[in-house]
């Protein structure tokens, strides 16, 4: 089943982090994860409702929990994960994709079946 890795970021030295920004992408095609969403700020979204405190925030792609924290735990990006922290504060968590067929209070789930990623 897909999770999603979604990290909501305050960035506190933006010339520094770029080098996190870099060293990122090698590590996620190695371990077999993909970029869902990617904002930078505020500018990059429509808040439509409440006061989402929208910071850098990234949603990743895994094909299992057990990739996402392989990724997350492998040597490579904790080298990364090492420059992050030191240019940001960042919350981060792991969240399952709505199974197919998944009924809540009687009614079925609209999800979508996502094939091919590309």
């Amino acid at each position: 089943m897909t999770v999603y890795l979604v990290a909501n970021i305050t960035v506190k030295d933006v010339e520094a982090y770029k080098e996190y920004s870099a060293l990122v992408p090698e590590t996620l095609k190695k371990y077999g994860g993909w970029y869902v969403v990617r904002a930078g700020g505020p500018e990059d979204a429509d808040i439509i409702e409440g006061d989402f405190r929208l910071r850098r925030f990234v949603v990743l792609a895994f094909e299992s929990k057990d990739a996402a924290l392989k990724w997350y735990n492998s040597e490579e990006y904790q080298a990364a994960a090492a420059v992050r922290q030191k240019y940001s504060e960042a919350d981060i968590c792991i969240i399952n994709e709505v199974p197919e067929g998944t009924i809540q209070h009687g009614a079925q789930l609209p999800t979508r079946e996502w094939g091919e990623r590309h």
